[in-house]
């Protein structure tokens, strides 16, 4: 799926994790748990679309995503917030870039 700014929520959607960040004490693990794994989705698919790669590692923000959504009811409110912030920065950073036409190309190293 080719997300674009005609068909795409993508702005809305940042927006949506920039005030979920804000009132964490006012959503249920639920419904965190469902925005991060939204953003991960989210964040793949613009990825895809740049030309990004993922790593796979710990150091791979979908990878700490995942372990976010599945730990939400173990983590402070603070690190849900932290988690939910960097959801939005991830999917807004990538739209810029998606949006802007770049495309990364990697070639092997020599």
């Amino acid at each position: 799926m080719t997300i674009t700014a005609e068909t795409s929520s993508v702005p809305g959607f940042v927006a949506e994790l920039v005030r979920a960040a804000n009132e964490v004490d006012r959503l249920t693990a639920s419904e965190i748990e469902s925005l991060l794994v939204r953003a991960m989705t989210t964040v793949r698919d613009l990825r895809e679309q740049a030309g990004i790669p993922g790593s796979g590692t710990e150091h791979d923000a979908i990878v700490r995503l995942d372990i976010a959504a599945k730990g939400v009811v173990t983590f402070s409110q603070t690190n849900i917030s932290a988690s939910l912030r960097e959801a939005a920065d991830l999917v807004r950073t990538l739209w810029i870039i998606v949006d802007s036409g770049t495309v990364v190309t990697l070639k092997p190293s020599r």
